[in-house]
């Protein structure tokens, strides 16, 4: 190939790509006001949930607070991602990525199906003002004081024993045996 050829190539392959790019221009930057007008309504929203928790849940500990914020702003960031793509004329993408995220969300439900278990469970638990901590509760065969509830789990306190279990097993069959001394 001689060079001249391979210079009118270069400079052929140079002209198209600065023409698509200065065509790609107008939607680089819709895709750019679209990202930062989400941002802030993201953000704005997270604010706003936060305040709502903070006010709804007072005695509650601030990382159920904060689970419950993460949640909401994981899927929120998701939609604003899945959105851009479409805007930026990516709609097949965002399409593919939504049904893949479906399937591995529904392969994780499945797979931390008894953690999230507990977890609803650990809510309903610190929630329940029957159920604190320096209660005597029987669960099943195990009578015991309720050390500390957790989000997964609760620790009791039998005989000089600490006992742990997971708070689905708990929630659904407990009963208060009298206050602790």
């Amino acid at each position: 190939m001689s060079v001249a050829l391979q210079s009118a190539l270069l400079e052929r392959a140079l002209v198209d790509f600065f023409d698509r790019l200065a065509a790609a221009i107008p939607t680089i930057l819709t895709g750019l006001v679209f990202i930062v007008l989400a941002a802030l309504l993201v953000k704005g929203l997270l604010t706003v949930l936060k305040a709502v928790l903070k006010r709804t849940m007072p005695g509650e500990s601030p990382v159920y607070r904060q689970f419950l914020t993460t949640i909401v702003a994981v899927f929120l960031w998701f939609g604003v991602g899945l959105s851009t793509l479409s805007v930026v004329g990516l709609e097949g993408i965002a399409a593919s990525l939504g049904t893949a995220a479906g399937f591995v969300a529904l392969g994780v439900s499945y797979a931390t199906g008894d953690m999230i278990a507990d977890a609803v469970a650990g809510v309903y638990l610190l929630r329940d003002p029957d159920f604190e901590a320096g209660d005597t509760v029987r669960v099943g065969d195990m009578e015991g004081v309720v050390q500390t509830i957790e989000l997964r789990k609760t620790r009791f306190t039998v005989d000089a024993d600490t006992v742990v279990r997971g708070n689905a097993d708990i929630e659904a069959k407990w009963t208060k045996v009298g206050d602790a001394e």
